[in-house]
């Protein structure tokens, strides 16, 4: 059994159809990577798994338990971390206030410290910077933070929508070497990622969007010899 499914997804804006019939799976211990090109549906996905929004139409099971309509705040205790695209940080809370904020359901203070120094090893910049203001970090350091925040709920399965966007390139390798680490020492990682090479380096499997519809999934290096993926994605003609 999958640990996340998604069957015949269908999520609307108002009248706009935005997911058409998306069925994705995601096993326990595997990076699978979503892409596709601005406003195909990738976000969409992300936002209808956290309950952000509801699907009019379709099923999404976490662990066989049906998760499709509970509220998002449920979704998140179920084991599904959200980090979502511009990181939506808490811009004058200090990294240590917006950590504790990620872990707004635990009550042990010593499992919110413990989880904060896990953090703070993944990200040892972000607490050299504890008492810092979120909105004085740097682009890569307010990524590094919802991402630490994003894991002080312990989540079974990450969900991360564009981690590199905004970043330079050494920012950006740093950035996926952490999801890489993260995964190897157990996490469950659903990326969202406009740079399709660097996901596709470290993803499992993939899935290829497109208007809301899934054209493709594969192995991540199948994926990386489609035709179609090349040109389209991974800019080789």
């Amino acid at each position: 059994m999958s640990l996340l499914s998604l069957h015949d997804i269908h999520s609307f804006y108002g009248h706009i159809h935005a997911l058409r019939g998306i069925s994705i799976e995601v096993n326990e211990g595997e990076i699978v990577t979503l892409i596709g090109s601005n406003g195909a549906g990738k976000s969409t996905t992300l936002r209808t798994i956290s309950g952000i929004i509801h699907p009019k139409q379709g099923q999404i099971l976490l662990d066989g338990k049906d998760i499709s309509h509970m509220k998002a705040h449920t979704i998140v205790l179920s084991g599904i971390g959200h980090v979502p695209e511009g990181r939506g940080i808490f811009p004058k809370l200090t990294v240590q206030e917006n950590l504790e904020m990620g872990a707004f359901t635990v009550d042990d203070p010593n499992e919110i410290e413990r989880r904060m120094t896990y953090g703070f090893e993944l990200f040892p910049r972000l607490k050299e910077r504890i008492g810092q203001y979120g909105g004085t970090l740097s682009g890569g350091e307010q990524q590094m933070l919802a991402i630490a925040r994003g894991l002080m709920m312990n989540p079974r399965i990450l969900m991360l929508d564009e981690p590199s966007m905004g970043l330079a390139p050494l920012l950006v390798e740093l950035i996926f070497d952490i999801i890489k680490t993260l995964n190897d020492q157990g996490t469950t990682i659903l990326l969202v990622e406009q740079n399709a090479l660097m996901a596709l380096s470290i993803a499992h499997r993939g899935y290829v969007i497109q208007n809301g519809v899934i054209v493709i999934d594969d192995t991540a290096e199948n994926l990386k010899r489609n035709e179609m993926v090349q040109k389209a994605y991974l800019g080789i003609d």
